[in-house]
């Protein structure tokens, strides 16, 4: 009877002395191995085993006498015709009656198609990372000028892999930055994709000059027609300039801010509801943005665990930055330091991991504002006033292409907005800006004119001089803007005459 079910078995069953002489033989390991039991009983097993693998049969052979038992063990066995399979080994000793052990029995099974079918799941599982990984690198932000960043983006090493975190630093020029962290629920490619789009369309949005709160919106509406619908994300606009930050989160998670003296807060931000969610709009709210002060933006892979209260790893997370703020002053090894203190098993990660720690190092060496009517004189008055703060500050090589510009700017406000008009001039060590504020919601745009119309291309005119330049909406208006780089502009003194900065024909005006 055992003879028979041995015999029925589906699995190769062999049994083989402790010296490797084949004793037994059943109908399976005949199909599997191409041998009849004739021709197999009586020769050593190593007649199964390919060359490179002797010395593992006879290690096998020496723990199966030492009393072994040794289950599921994978190696690779050829067959008659010379093929080689991939065999999944269960041995076990046989002992007499004075317990030595004198032979094994070894039952095995043909788990070459399975192999191979997860070696092609692996392969695709790598390829999908790897096109997720290119992803994120073609979005991988750079270094913009008025702010320094150090980024981490570790992805999971779990299941496949790379998710839908992502970041992005825009430089929204005039000195303001973006500044994005976003999560797509779920992993792969799917993920990555989507992650992609909103990414593309974000940075999109933000050089269009749309505010967080509107911005946001527009992400809502977008991300209703991707596959998936579940995203949180927080967006900064902070310019150093003004010494702000708007700030507006959808689902997120905290921003922190580590001040100059190392403490931490979370910003006051509204959480809101994650994008794809709908039903109720995203609220913007402005922050005091300090020079020195550093934002530390992340995604749940940084702070969630399976066994950990979200709170406290929310608490360790900022007395983390509180400790390397206090003795760490570069941005990267701060960033290191944070990531072993919150992950220091740096080998296993659940969830994709993405960090981005953003300072604003210095604020504008100089800055100056006025108030002017929308009325004609406020023309030579602004530039009057462009133009002695220019000399002041030693900048004397860009007055003629910045007054030209500004008049372009101040023209187009008194003849198109409402007043009055705002006009504020400020200067970094790398860049000098000049912006002009009315209180009307059309935003001017470029356009060629027709050779009979008298005015049409100021603002061809300041996109040909200027180094950069663009439009923003306010709380009760629109800002132009332009600036100019003062790192090619020689040095000058700053002193000048009297008179000098009285234009002929000009008259003083009530600023």
């Amino acid at each position: 009877m055992f003879r028979e079910l041995v015999e029925s078995s589906q699995d190769a069953i062999l049994i083989k002395r402790v010296d490797g002489e084949i004793t037994f033989w059943n109908a399976a390991a005949e199909r599997l191995f191409g041998y009849s039991p004739a021709e197999a009983v009586g020769r050593h097993v190593g007649m199964l085993v390919p060359p490179g693998l002797k010395e593992e049969e006879d290690c096998l052979l020496e723990r199966i006498a030492r009393g072994e038992w040794i289950e599921h063990y994978e190696t690779q066995r050829v067959t008659c015709a010379g093929k080689v399979l991939d065999i999944d080994v269960s041995l076990w000793p046989i002992r007499n009656r004075d317990g030595s052990v004198t032979s094994a029995c070894s039952l095995m099974r043909d788990i070459t198609d399975c192999k191979r079918a997860e070696a092609e799941l692996a392969a695709l599982h790598a390829q999908q990372r790897h096109i997720s990984l290119a992803l994120h690198l073609m979005g991988a932000s750079k270094q913009i000028p008025g702010a320094r960043a150090a980024s981490r983006y570790l992805p999971s090493t779990q299941g496949q892999g790379v998710g839908g975190d992502w970041l992005d630093l825009i430089d929204l020029g005039a000195g303001r930055v973006g500044i994005f962290v976003g999560d797509v629920m779920g992993r792969g490619l799917d993920a990555a994709v989507v992650m992609g789009q909103l990414r593309s369309a974000a940075r999109a949005l933000a050089l269009a000059g749309l505010p967080p709160w509107e911005l946001m919106r527009a992400l809502d509406a977008f991300t209703h027609d991707l596959p998936e619908q579940f995203v949180t994300c927080v967006y900064l606009e902070a310019d150093p300039v003004l010494g702000e930050a708007m700030v507006c989160s959808a689902g997120h998670l905290p921003v922190l801010l580590i001040e100059p003296d190392a403490s931490v807060h979370q910003l006051p931000v509204p959480t809101g509801l994650p994008l794809g969610v709908g039903g109720l709009p995203h609220e913007q709210v402005r922050i005091p943005l300090r020079a020195g002060a550093t934002l530390a933006l992340y995604t749940d892979g940084l702070v969630e665990t399976a066994h950990s209260d979200m709170d406290h790893r929310l608490d360790l997370l900022a007395g983390t930055l509180g400790e390397v703020f206090t003795t760490v002053g570069d941005l990267e090894e701060a960033a290191d330091r944070v990531l072993h203190t919150l992950l220091p098993d740096s080998a296993v990660y659940a969830d994709d991991v993405t960090l981005l720690l953003v300072d604003f190092p210095a604020a504008p060496l100089q800055t100056a504002q006025t108030e002017l009517p929308s009325q004609a004189f406020s023309v030579p008055a602004g530039r009057r006033f462009l133009r002695g703060h220019l000399y002041a500050w030693g900048l004397a090589a860009l007055a003629d292409t910045a007054l030209l510009l500004a008049s372009e700017l101040l023209t187009n406000g008194v003849q198109h907005g409402q007043g009055p008009l705002g006009l504020r001039v400020w200067r970094s060590s790398r860049e000098l800006g000049v912006e002009i504020s009315d209180r009307s919601m059309p935003r001017p745009r470029a356009r060629l004119a027709a050779g009979t119309e008298e005015s049409g291309r100021g603002l061809i005119l300041v996109s040909s001089l200027a180094d950069a330049w663009g439009t923003r909406p306010t709380t009760t208006g629109k800002t132009v803007w332009f600036t100019l780089l003062t790192e090619a502009a020689p040095h000058e003194p700053a002193c000048r005459t009297r008179g000098a900065d009285k234009e002929a024909g000009e008259t003083p005006a009530p600023v």
